[in-house]
């Protein structure tokens, strides 16, 4: 199957290109620096610039394409140890990063004289708010922050495709763990170091996923048919902050016992520190009612897996 993939520098895209890769697809990768990254990939993946926001000699990719995968979007947290903060120009660098390049997506796929076969649209549990101990599914509402209101019009970019007859999946993906990027890297620092806790009262649910139940779930839902709207993509048991802290501190055989005070990571991140502060608790119904099999569904394993690869201490349960 060919497969264009928009927005693939990230920790997500990269695993699935390297998934799809393996697995035989004609992978084509729409980058604003292709030469930077193509000693990432085999010779079999097709890197090609395009700059996010408007069309180019990228489009043909898209005609008879099987799918069409949109990821791209700046990173919400940034690149850096600590996050980002959130001033004016990079709330509005986050937005329109994502619905420039859905629109564009979109115009090309009109364009296309054999339509791709369906496409997938990034987003992320971040949709429905901050929502307590609620159990959320694909049928919740959206939230009234500024997190939900950016994925709401990242899943709107591409809503139009729909009345092309391109079948379209909206993965909204949860706390992706990996050891190479994301937020795990943040967090094993202070717990190596005996300072490993949980962020404000810890009660806060995170829904979190494993890097390769990403890629894997993702593939998943290109290859099956039957998928179509909203899916939650996260493991099916989530964790309370304080519980996530404490597992990792099995996994590092640490302690986990110093919390950080929300008033002290609100004064640090500002607005930012909401991303951590506060979470969802989120139930992937789709993926199971497709009986889609996690490998790492409960924290424990996914931990122990990601930090034994990397020679770190096995896990010491409880």
């Amino acid at each position: 199957m060919k497969i264009v993939v928009a927005g693939r520098t990230g920790l997500i895209g990269r695993e699935l290109v390297n998934e799809l890769d393996g697995e035989g697809h004609q992978t084509i990768v729409l980058s604003r620096s292709p030469a930077n990254y193509r000693a990432l990939f085999s010779e079999n993946v097709t890197l090609v610039y395009w700059d996010g926001r408007s069309a180019g000699e990228w489009v043909e990719h898209i005609e008879g394409a099987g799918a069409v995968i949109n990821l791209a979007g700046e990173s919400i947290s940034g690149a850096g140890f600590l996050p980002d903060r959130w001033s004016a120009t990079k709330k509005k660098r986050i937005r329109d990063s994502r619905t420039a390049a859905g629109e564009a997506l979109v115009m090309a796929i009109e364009a296309a004289d054999e339509k791709p076969d369906m496409l997938l649209q990034a987003s992320a549990v971040g949709y429905y708010g901050a929502t307590g101990d609620d159990l959320l599914t694909e049928s919740s509402p959206p939230g009234d922050d500024f997190l939900a209101s950016v994925t709401r019009d990242w899943e709107a970019s591409t809503v139009a495709v729909e009345a092309m007859g391109v079948r379209r999946v909206v993965a909204r993906i949860g706390l992706v763990l990996s050891t190479e990027d994301g937020a795990l890297p943040r967090l094993l620092l202070p717990s190596r170091l005996f300072a490993g806790g949980w962020f404000g009262s810890g009660s806060q649910w995170w829904s979190w996923i494993h890097i390769t139940d990403v890629a894997s779930s993702l593939r998943f839902l290109i290859e099956n048919e039957l998928a179509q709207g909203p899916v939650n993509v996260a493991a099916p048991n989530p964790v309370t902050n304080k519980a996530f802290g404490k597992a990792l501190g099995r996994a590092l055989n640490r302690p986990s016992l110093v919390p950080v005070p929300a008033f002290a990571l609100r004064a640090a991140l500002g607005e930012v520190a909401s991303t951590v502060l506060e979470g969802q608790r989120v139930n992937p119904q789709h993926l199971l009612q497709m009986d889609y099999s996690f490998r790492f569904p409960d924290i424990d394993s996914a931990l122990h897996d990601l930090l034994l690869e990397q020679g770190k201490p096995q896990l010491v349960t409880a």
